[in-house]
């Protein structure tokens, strides 16, 4: 299929931005860390079963493929996730989608550096459009009191997760790009060693609270399931479907547009919409088009 990779990227764009905001409100509710580890073990059950079904019993990838995979998805999802819920919890939804934007940049540094990734200038420019619309959007409204409250730990937390989705994503591909691994064995390997590094923190005494609201009322696990299905399941397979047919660069940029995605289903919903909003928009999907015309 023609684009598949950069498809699947929009895809995962998509359902991020969904869950986001559902995300966002569960964070009041569960610590990052054990709300990042129960996504991850029940996302990862799934995978289990999907495995099983399909009789894929063993991964068809060994060696330093498989150690990258593995210190992928510590990095990516043990230390990136976790601390994209801490951020949640300080800047909100918006302005940890504005430090994710930075994400593609660094990506592109690195797969460059590491991987000798070359990026043609179409798309070098189609990547700066989309990082530039996606800002355009995420800045618009002021920071409320509470926000600058806590707007340096929330910086810390988002750069913390800004750089390990970067170096988390070049893992990815550089085990990907060059060995028979598929990316829905590299997406349960990746989310075995995350969850495996998450298990050694989730009996802290910060994590009592969230256990002791699922012991009350189990039908939280119900609804963390959806949305791990969608945000895990679903998400990081269609990520690790982009890393394995697009560059590095270009996968992260697309990824990496889910506030557009916010916002649409914000207008979708009645929300009001203004025109700098839709100028973002307007400059990102350029940016967007920019990245298929090669």
């Amino acid at each position: 299929m023609v684009w598949r990779g950069e498809w699947a990227a929009l895809g995962a764009a998509f359902l991020w931005a969904c869950m986001s905001r559902i995300y966002a409100r569960w964070g009041k509710v569960f610590p990052p860390l054990l709300l990042n580890w129960l996504k991850g073990i029940l996302a990862l059950g799934m995978f289990a079963l999907t495995l099983a079904w399909r009789g894929e019993w063993w991964p068809p990838v060994g060696g330093w493929p498989l150690v990258g995979l593995a210190l992928s998805g510590l990095l990516g999802i043990g230390v990136g996730d976790t601390a994209f819920f801490a951020a949640l919890n300080s800047l909100g939804v918006q302005r940890t989608l504005l430090m994710d934007t930075l994400s593609p940049m660094l990506v592109t540094v690195l797969a460059w550096v590491t991987l000798g990734e070359d990026i043609q200038l179409v798309q070098l420019g189609g990547m700066v459009l989309t990082v530039t619309g996606v800002a355009v959007v995420v800045t618009e409204r002021p920071v409320s009191v509470r926000e600058r409250f806590h707007l340096w730990p929330g910086l810390g937390w988002g750069g913390i997760f800004a750089l390990s989705q970067a170096a988390g994503v070049v893992l990815s591909r550089w085990a990907l790009v060059d060995s028979p691994v598929t990316p829905l064995w590299s997406t349960t390997i990746r989310l075995s060693a995350g969850v495996l590094v998450l298990g050694l923190g989730v009996t802290r005494p910060v994590c009592r609270p969230g256990w002791r609201t699922i012991v009350q009322q189990p039908s939280w696990l119900w609804g963390l399931a959806g949305t791990a299905f969608l945000s895990t399941y679903v998400g990081i397979w269609l990520q690790q479907t982009a890393l394995k047919w697009a560059p590095a660069g270009i996968a992260q940029t697309l990824s990496s547009t889910s506030p557009l995605f916010a916002l649409l289903l914000a207008y979708w919903a009645g929300e009001r919409v203004s025109r700098r909003a839709w100028l973002g928009v307007a400059v990102a999907l350029i940016g967007c088009w920019c990245l298929f015309q090669v």
